[in-house]
């Protein structure tokens, strides 16, 4: 049997949540959601798994924390040794308080950009990328839902009806 995609229009959140809800009580298989912006709960009704975004964040902090000790030591203490205002630089250790904002700097700089790169790549957004919206009223105040199903697809209709969607589509 061929599968079936609907897309229903919604002109509000709140009845996407329920309308969401309701599907997944019903058993139907939710493909894909488009929001203008994001809405609460919605990745836990749709059954989304929780994201590891923040362990690499964690990780990328560590690369750049790591990378600025490795590159104060070699700077400041191994290659070029210089007595600024009286303080000696003949270990990493006696210069650390000075070192403290350059790590967090490069701790904070190696997690923001390398977390946007790591997005850019997980979501496939390449520069020149068409955009794959449906409708582009779900970039502005409308939302839509594309559910599929292999059965009765006029019950699919009349359900997304009564969980009030303004307009219903079939996708070719």
């Amino acid at each position: 049997m061929s599968s079936t995609t609907l897309q229903a229009i919604f002109n509000d959140d709140d009845v996407l949540l329920k309308a969401v809800k309701d599907l997944k009580a019903a058993n139907y298989h939710i493909e894909e959601v488009f929001t203008p912006f994001p809405v609460h709960g919605l990745e836990k009704a749709v059954g989304l798994p929780d994201t590891r975004i923040a362990i690499t964040a964690f990780i990328y902090g560590v690369i750049g924390f790591s990378f600025s000790v490795w590159m104060m030591n070699y700077m400041m203490v191994a290659d070029w040794p210089q007595n600024i205002g009286g303080k000696p630089s003949f270990s990493f250790a006696e210069n650390m308080p000075a070192f403290v904002p350059i790590m967090f700097e490069l701790t904070v700089f190696f997690a923001a950009h390398l977390m946007v790169i790591t997005f850019y790549m997980r979501s496939r957004l390449w520069p020149f990328k068409k955009a794959e919206n449906p409708d582009t009223r779900t970039t502005d105040d409308h939302f839509l839902l594309e559910v599929s199903t292999t059965e009765n697809v006029k019950a699919l209709e009349d359900l997304l009806k009564t969980l009030n969607a303004k307009e219903i589509k079939t996708k070719a």
